[in-house]
């Protein structure tokens, strides 16, 4: 499994940060199943992070204006390194119904199922459940 963390890792403690490095170092190679932790993660932090990036880019004359599109934002995302960073589902426990800025970008297309379990008490069956859901619901990617 390849590890990464997604966020804002510099606002981690030194240690934590030199932590997360030697993680993703030791699993970098691995590519078949992907962990992504979100550790200081927020989605319009990760947009405006994207967004700094092109600008500096843009800046620099590595990127014109006109070539600002979709997929340029994509790879600049946090989840940039996926081989496919939408997901089909999120699903959100606790009986919360809102996304609380999670993957604001990437979710804009994604089957979202609300569960009135909290983590910690998530089993199986939820989760079986929830993929019953999504089975039956008719995927139109914003159309």
């Amino acid at each position: 499994v390849r590890v990464r963390v997604i966020g804002r890792i510099s606002l981690l403690p030194d240690g934590i940060q030199e932590l997360i490095r030697q993680i993703e170092r030791t699993t970098e190679n691995y590519g078949e199943h992907y962990l992504n932790l979100a550790v200081s993660y927020g989605g319009r932090a990760e947009i405006v992070d994207a967004t700094k990036k092109i600008a500096e880019q843009a800046q620099k004359g590595q990127l014109d204006v006109s070539e600002i599109d979709e997929a340029a934002i994509e790879r600049h995302l946090y989840t940039a390194h996926l081989p496919k960073s939408d997901p089909d589902i999120i699903i959100r426990t606790s009986g919360e119904e809102r996304l609380s800025g999670f993957l604001l970008w990437q979710g804009a297309y994604s089957e979202l199922c609300f569960i009135d379990v909290f983590w910690p008490d998530f089993r199986r069956i939820d989760l079986w459940r929830a993929v019953r859901t999504f089975q039956q619901r008719e995927r139109r990617y914003g159309k």
